[in-house]
């Protein structure tokens, strides 16, 4: 797992991750529903498409849009096992642990909040 300040700033040179950016309804969603209960649909997600060893769809499991989680896990690189192993160096083909799903809220957090101060 990355220090967050070093992640973001490689993220930051990536043309593909700036690509992603909330539209007016991911924003206005995540400001009506606020941080915590979109934090909370994050944690679900993370357990349910990410967290198991094998998946099916990997790669494909994340929508790029729909819901500001979806966006921000594409942003920070989230979204699948393998961007996970190549910009975390989380290793595919082993179940997530509670540690590294907490992780991973916590990085799409800091997207989100960084969202939300700029709007």
């Amino acid at each position: 797992m990355k220090d967050l300040d070093k992640l973001f700033a490689a993220l930051a040179q990536s043309t593909f991750r700036n690509s992603f950016q909330l539209r007016d309804k991911d924003l206005a969603y995540l400001q009506q529903k606020g941080l915590s209960t979109v934090l909370d649909h994050a944690e679900d997600f993370i357990g349910k498409r990410l967290a198991p060893a094998i998946i099916n769809n990997d790669g494909k499991q994340t929508p790029m849009r729909g819901h500001p989680v979806f966006v921000a896990q594409h942003a920070t690189a989230c979204c699948c096992r393998g961007c996970l192993a190549q910009w975390h160096q989380i290793p595919q083909g082993r179940e997530l642990t509670l540690a590294e799903q907490a992780y991973i809220v916590v990085v799409l957090e800091k997207w989100l909040r960084i969202r939300l101060e700029s709007n």
